[in-house]
């Protein structure tokens, strides 16, 4: 199978339109992700058909929520190639898109991926989620954060809910293994207004690869204290 049916194959089994101009769109994603990969580490994940889907693919998922659409404000926090907010973008151009990262040559990559893609609605950050979630402009104000951050639920909730707004979503994408971790984050999750509504376990389409979509809605308020520091959300997780 050639490299691009990998792709169009894939989003066929993910029910999603892709039209030549979307399509254009991963095709020059992919040749900006390699060309920087070889000057900033962006991504361990090199081979085409891989990238289409470890990191394409697997991004696509999420819409199996439902929660993705129209004109909604999402924020990926710790985007890092900006996986999955850009492939988002791609695929559902009317929603509007924060990427918050910590690493400011990651932004420098993902502005030209902007702009080679002539993607509207979507703005790069560099700051820290910890303290973005207590900036007033940010804090409540999305329908959906997303995240692929390597970081356990407990930890990745106080970084990620505190940016949604009440009856919206923190979508966690995770590997198929989330029992253990959705058990141990229960009390966060629920001392940060939120409340799990749906695991989703999905396999990427064109692998064998098993990974689950953590649904957690937001029903109230994160008090003001969280997000705390990030030393203490690792140190002393709630």
């Amino acid at each position: 199978m050639s490299n691009i049916d990998t792709l169009i194959c894939g989003i066929s089994e993910l029910n999603l339109d892709l039209d030549n101009d979307k399509l254009d769109k991963f095709k020059i994603y992919k040749s900006l992700l390699k060309e920087w990969n070889e000057k900033i580490n962006i991504t361990a994940i090199t081979d085409d058909n891989e990238i289409d889907i470890k990191h394409f693919l697997d991004s696509l998922t999420i819409f199996k929520t439902g929660k993705i659409s129209g004109s909604k404000r999402i924020i990926d926090i710790g985007t890092g190639g900006g996986f999955p907010g850009v492939p988002i973008k791609i695929v559902e151009e009317g929603v509007e898109v924060v990427l918050l990262d910590s690493l400011k040559k990651r932004l420098k990559f993902l502005d030209e991926v902007v702009k080679e893609l002539n993607l509207n609605n979507i703005q790069t950050l560099h700051e820290r989620a910890e303290d973005l979630g207590n900036n007033q402009d940010y804090r409540e104000k999305f329908d959906v954060a997303v995240s692929r951050a390597v970081a356990s639920l407990n930890i990745l909730s106080e970084y990620c809910l505190p940016f949604v707004k009440i009856n919206g979503y923190f979508i966690a994408m995770k590997g198929s293994e989330s029992e253990e971790e959705i058990k141990e984050a229960e009390k966060a999750i629920k001392v940060l207004g939120g409340k799990i509504e749906d695991k989703i376990n999905i396999r990427i389409p064109k692998s064998n690869i098993i990974h689950s979509l953590l649904v957690i809605r937001k029903i109230s308020h994160t008090p003001t204290k969280y997000p705390r520091q990030a030393g203490k959300i690792k140190k002393n997780p709630l």
